[in-house]
């Protein structure tokens, strides 16, 4: 008979590679990880892992109990949740994954109002940027993650993200980063399987240095047309991110100079306020940064409409019957609608 706490252990070996490296996930020993594995091989009367020099991989009848795993611990958590919530949310737990910009502006009011109504329930907060956010979610290891992406290129479908030439790199380089990226951006926005609860649309604001030409078109004065900068140097922040503003900039008829790249928002406003270049950023970042020394200007892109990202709150489709669950989400809605 296969049981929950089995299908952890395999999950956790093959996302670790060994089982020791198993054991210190799950909070237990290596002979307990060694034991449950022994027992789930003799379940199912066939070997499961296979040693790969010094680690170990799943075996293809490994490879397919795994994928079933996954849907079952979701819906097991699930279920455990909806039982927690019987007394009339007395009591549960839901468990969020947010990115950084999220987890600074929209997640706190959202949890304090949620304490304020029902103190039982409990919230607990991880960081991660999608893609590893989703699959998280869909692993069983939240129950909501906070997400973004990026509207749709005039062509109707995404548009995986050009090779963004870095300042230092091979075009070989190049080609395979933006590959990866590509690969990234789709994982990321592939939602079909997911409740999705829009939250807002976080406006791209332009970042240039004090003294740049353009720099008095902030407060007020009209946007920077995109094909404006494509003389300067950028600075580009993550994956998803970068492959974003070179799909931007491509619109725009242009390639960006990338000269640096870096996911902590104050190092990009102290390069764009030295005058090492010039960035975008989302509006949700700048409400956790100083912008000193630098000027916020409104962005358009080639269409002529603001440039934006869509921020989201997903959950599993069983996760969004959960109360705790569905009460987190109309407190995160809640929360932006309030902004």
């Amino acid at each position: 008979m296969i049981e929950a706490r089995h299908l952890r252990v395999l999950r956790a070996v093959a996302r670790t590679g060994s089982f020791s490296a198993a054991a210190r996930e799950l909070g237990c020993t290596q002979p307990a990880i060694s034991q449950q594995m022994k027992a789930l091989e003799k379940s199912v009367d066939t070997p499961l892992v296979v040693r790969s020099g010094r680690g170990m991989q799943l075996s293809e009848a490994g490879r397919v109990l795994l994928k079933h795993a996954t849907g079952i611990l979701a819906g097991l958590s699930a279920a455990e949740e909806e039982v927690a919530a019987i007394a009339g949310l007395r009591a549960g737990r839901v468990r969020l994954v947010s990115f950084p910009t999220a987890s600074s502006t929209l997640v706190p009011p959202a949890v304090a109002r949620l304490r304020d109504s029902h103190p039982g329930v409990r919230v607990s907060l991880v960081e991660a940027e999608p893609p590893e956010s989703l699959a998280m979610l869909r692993g069983g290891e939240c129950e909501i993650a906070l997400a973004f992406r990026y509207p749709q290129a005039p062509g109707g479908a995404p548009v995986p993200a050009p090779a963004a030439v870095p300042a230092h790199g091979t075009p070989r380089e190049a080609r395979a980063e933006a590959n990866l990226e590509a690969q990234q951006l789709s994982a990321t926005t592939d939602w079909s399987d997911l409740v999705v609860t829009p939250l807002l649309d976080d406006p791209l604001v332009g970042l240039l240095p004090a003294a740049h030409p353009l720099a008095g078109r902030g407060g007020g004065r009209g946007p920077v047309e995109l094909a404006e900068l494509a003389g300067e140097q950028w600075i580009a922040g993550c994956p998803q991110c970068r492959g974003h503003l070179v799909e931007l900039c491509a619109g725009a008829g242009f390639e960006p100079r990338i000269d640096f790249a870096t996911d902590d928002y104050p190092a990009v406003v102290g390069l764009v306020a030295a005058g090492l270049g010039v960035a975008v950023l989302p509006g949700l970042a700048l409400e956790s940064v100083r912008p000193d020394g630098v000027s916020e200007v409104p962005v358009r892109t080639a269409s002529g409409a603001p440039a934006v990202r869509q921020v989201v709150a997903l959950t599993l489709p069983d996760l969004a019957e959960v109360p705790a669950v569905a009460l987190m989400l109309e407190r995160l809605a809640g929360a932006a609608a309030g902004r």
